[in-house]
């Protein structure tokens, strides 16, 4: 199950026709939950942001969550809270937040329909302006 909010010290609720900016697979729900049952200090959950960052000019950012910021929405799916950046909004609307653990890689993958272009590692992205 998911459902949307905003942070508790946001300064006005989500409407609840407004959907999600980001949807969480089970898989990427499976990661959140391990990291905040490991982290060393209470979390709430993780924040995605992004980043002005890599070869492609951006880059999506996962932290703990140990404080909710203002006007954050927050994804909750199958128990794991994701924590929205305000600033990364506009950048993650429509996308689907995944975790793949491969032979040669393990981690959050961003399937994001705003990004025009990627570079060749898929650590960076970038949007048309």
């Amino acid at each position: 199950m998911t459902t949307t909010e905003t942070a508790p010290n946001a300064a006005a609720p989500a409407s609840p026709a407004r959907p999600a900016p980001l949807t969480v697979t089970p898989a990427a729900a499976a990661r959140v939950r391990e990291l905040v049952a490991r982290a060393t200090k209470p979390v709430l959950g993780v924040r995605v942001g992004v980043k002005k960052a890599g070869c492609s000019g951006m880059r999506y950012q996962v932290d703990y969550v140990e404080e909710a910021g203002a006007f954050e929405d927050v994804v909750e799916t199958d128990g794991a809270r994701v924590y929205i950046d305000p600033m990364a909004v506009m950048f993650l609307l429509g996308s689907e937040m995944d975790y793949e653990d491969t032979k040669m890689q393990s981690g959050f993958v961003f399937r994001n329909p705003n990004a025009t272009g990627q570079c060749g590692c898929g650590e960076s992205f970038s949007v048309q302006s």
